[in-house]
């Protein structure tokens, strides 16, 4: 169930929002494993639906893998540090 799309992700090609949602991921995979679309968008001021749609657009980015995990009242997200 990966959110994978195409290669290595450049961040400049990716949409303000999807930097956003980039930028949070990054901070937080340090210490936490699995995030909800919810709460990701709850941080951001943006909906669920927003950031399960944005995601496999980053889904590549250097330094994290990002696989969809599961849903459960909102889409869980897998995210590790490559």
């Amino acid at each position: 169930m990966s959110a994978s799309a195409s290669p290595q992700t450049n961040s400049a090609t990716l949409s303000p929002k999807q930097q956003r949602i980039l930028e949070y991921l990054r901070g937080k995979a340090q210490t936490k494993t699995y995030f909800k679309s919810r709460v990701i968008g709850d941080a951001l001021g943006l909906s669920a639906k927003e950031v399960g749609t944005n995601m496999p657009a980053i889904s590549n980015a250097e330094g994290l893998e990002i696989e969809k995990w599961g849903y459960s009242s909102s889409t869980t997200w897998k995210v590790t540090t490559a």
